[in-house]
């Protein structure tokens, strides 16, 4: 059944979406690292596997722009620019270079460097601001062309530069916008034919939104400490599933 002309999606799946895209945007603002990624899982279990990064990016854009707007007095504006250059280049080589590495090591790259910048914050602090943050827009947008939720390599980076929770978020949320839009340009998802997933899309969009207005509630009465810890033990656990996952594709388990 083809729910609002939404293809191979039924009444229970389109409103199941829609409310994982508020949670998951709710977990994003809450952990500061994991809402792409639970979003992600939770959409290839019940959309069409050619469809599934298109519409997850346009997704998250949606819950990127309003998160930035909610939160833009919180953004670390010195990021920007460097990013926003990053990521053009990323995008612009992510389809012609990134096809040349497999899943496993892919994932065995992303779960290492994740457990270490996790754990040993200085890493993350490497070099000067301004050109950390480019490459981190070149790594983020061309290893997104093709997983689309990056946000887990972003976030310890993010994290080791920002000394309170809300300006994570908040640089979070504005970064991960910019890495979608340069990932919609450069490879035209939009041409894709999402046009009948745009129902969809504009209902997780919105809720979305609901999801980024309850988890900055929620993260305004979150104490520091309880944040940080929270978003190191999310992203220990999403290194060691990228490892494990890397593990499976290598056939060790």
């Amino acid at each position: 059944m083809d729910f609002l002309g939404t293809p191979d999606i039924g009444p229970l799946a389109f409103f199941g979406l829609t409310v994982a895209s508020l949670v998951a945007s709710f977990v994003g603002v809450f952990t500061g690292a994991a809402g792409g990624i639970v979003l992600l899982g939770l959409m290839a279990m019940v959309m069409p596997p050619l469809a599934l990064i298109p519409v997850h990016t346009v997704v998250m854009l949606g819950s990127g722009i309003t998160r930035t707007m909610i939160m833009w007095r919180n953004v670390m504006r010195p990021a920007i620019l460097p990013f926003v250059i990053g990521s053009l280049i990323g995008a612009g080589l992510g389809a012609r270079v990134f096809v040349a590495l497999t899943t496993f090591w892919l994932e065995l790259i992303l779960g290492v460097f994740i457990l270490l910048v996790t754990w040993m914050p200085k890493m993350g602090r490497v070099g000067a601001e301004r050109g950390r943050f480019a490459v981190l827009g070149f790594m983020t947008t061309f290893v997104g062309v093709f997983v689309s939720a990056t946000g887990t390599l972003l976030a310890p980076f993010v994290a080791a530069s920002t000394p309170d929770r809300r300006i994570h978020v908040a640089t979070m949320g504005a970064l991960m916008m910019i890495a979608h839009i340069a990932k919609i340009a450069a490879f035209g998802f939009i041409g894709f034919a999402i046009g009948r997933y745009v129902p969809l899309m504009a209902a997780m969009i919105a809720a979305g939104a609901v999801g980024n207005w309850v988890g900055e509630v929620a993260l305004e009465k979150t104490s520091e400490k309880s944040f940080r810890l929270v978003l190191q033990v999310v992203l220990t656990l999403l290194g060691l599933r990228l490892l494990w996952s890397a593990a499976q594709s290598a056939g060790w388990f």
